[in-house]
C-alpha cells in the first residue's frame, strides 16, 4: 500500500496545481488526486509481471540453445534455476495478480529489447553468480536473488525508468514509490502461500483513501484562516515574501494539525519539515519547522490540539 507521505507529496502537487487555476472546479482536482494516486498502484502491478517475463525470456534463450547444430552438454543440460525461481513462479501464478493484470492491461511480451536488456544486467550481479554456481535450490536463496534484483536493478536502472515513463508520465515520479511498494510486498511472500500470496492493496484502509481526500478538502476551505495564522507569526517579514510552496506546506500541517486527531503532532511536524526540504527552497526546512514550531504552542496553548488514540500517544 502507499505510504501516508507519498499520500502528502500527492496531496500537495494536486493543491498547488489547484491554487495556479483556482477557478476551476475542486471536485475536479479532487478527483485527480484519487485517480493520480491509483496510476501509483498500476505501475506496482506493472513491476509485478517483469520478472516472470524475464524469466519465460531466459527459457526460451536456453530452449533455443539445444536447438544449436553441435549442442554441448551444458547446452543441452542448462541450469534452470532461475527460470524455475520459486518467487517467480509465485509472482507468475498469483490468484490475485492473474485478476488484476488484464483489468490493467499489463503486458510485456512485445518489450523484448528491453527485457533482454534487464536480463543482462541481472546476469552481472555477484547474487547471480553466487545463485547460479549451484543447481540445487532453495526458497530462501531464490528470494534472496528476487531481492537483490529489485534493488539492484529495477530501482536504480534508468532505461526501465524512462521506458516507464513513456508509457505514462506520471510513472516518473511514482517510480520510487511503486518500487518501495513492490519490494516490500515481495519480502512479505511465504512459500507455503503458494499461488495465494498476499497482494497489497492500493489503501492501507479506508482511512488512508479519506485522509488525502479530507487533507485536499479542508486545506482548501481553511486556507485564509491558516494563511493570516501564520502571518500573525512572521517577524519582520511580508507575507508577500513567504514562497507559496512553504505557505501551502504550512496550511497543509495546520489543517493535518487541526482536523486529523489520530495523527501525532511529531509526525506532521517532522513530514512537513522533510517536504519542505525537498520541494521548497534551501531555507524552506528552517523557515517551515520554525513557524510551525510557534504555532503549535499556541494552539496547545489554546486548547485547540485535540489529538485522540495514537496521535495522542505519541506526542
Amino acid at each position: 500500500m502507499v505510504s501516508r507521505r507519498y499520500l502528502r507529496i500527492k496531496t500537495m502537487q494536486a493543491l498547488y496545481a489547484y491554487n495556479a487555476n483556482p477557478k476551476a472546479e475542486v471536485r475536479t482536482y479532487e478527483m485527480n488526486l484519487v485517480k493520480s494516486i491509483r496510476e501509483c498502484y498500476e505501475l506496482f502491478l506493472w513491476l509485478f509481471a517483469l520478472l516472470p517475463e524475464i524469466a519465460f525470456y531466459r527459457m526460451k534463450k536456453l530452449d533455443s540453445m539445444k536447438e544449436k547444430y553441435n549442442p554441448t552438454e551444458e547446452d543441452l543440460n542448462p541450469n534452470m534455476k532461475f527460470v524455475n525461481n520459486k518467487v517467480i513462479w509465485q509472482m507468475e501464478n498469483n490468484l490475485t495478480l492473474k485478476q488484476l493484470w488484464p483489468r490493467y492491461h499489463v503486458l510485456w511480451e512485445n518489450d523484448t529489447d528491453l527485457i533482454s536488456k534487464l536480463f543482462r544486467e541481472i546476469e552481472q550481479l555477484p547474487e547471480y553468480e553466487v545463485y547460479m554456481s549451484t543447481r540445487e535450490s532453495d526458497y530462501k536463496s531464490d528470494k534472496k536473488l528476487v531481492l537483490a534484483v529489485i534493488e539492484k536493478v529495477f530501482a536504480t536502472n534508468d532505461l526501465l525508468h524512462w521506458f516507464l515513463g513513456e508509457k505514462n508520465t506520471h510513472w516518473i515520479d511514482d517510480y520510487e514509490e511503486a518500487m518501495l511498494m513492490f519490494y516490500q510486498n515481495v519480502k512479505e511472500f511465504k512459500e507455503e502461500d503458494g499461488d495465494n500470496c498476499k497482494i497489497a492493496t492500493l489503501f492501507k484502509s479506508d482511512e488512508d483513501e479519506q485522509f488525502c481526500r479530507q487533507l485536499f478538502r479542508k486545506t482548501l476551505e481553511n486556507a485564509d484562516e491558516y494563511t493570516k495564522m501564520v502571518e500573525a507569526k512572521l517577524q519582520n517579514w511580508e507575507l508577500e515574501r513567504v514562497i507559496s510552496m512553504d505557505m501551502l506546506l504550512m496550511q497543509m500541517a495546520l489543517c493535518e494539525l487541526l482536523e486529523f486527531p489520530s495523527v501525532p503532532i511529531k509526525v506532521t511536524l517532522n513530514e512537513y519539515i522533510e517536504l519542505a526540504k525537498w520541494y521548497s527552497s534551501d531555507k524552506s526546512k528552517v523557515f517551515v519547522n520554525g513557524i510551525l514550531d510557534r504555532l503549535i504552542v499556541d494552539l496547545r496553548d489554546s486548547g485547540r490540539l485535540v489529538k485522540t488514540g495514537r496521535g495522542l500517544y505519541q506526542n
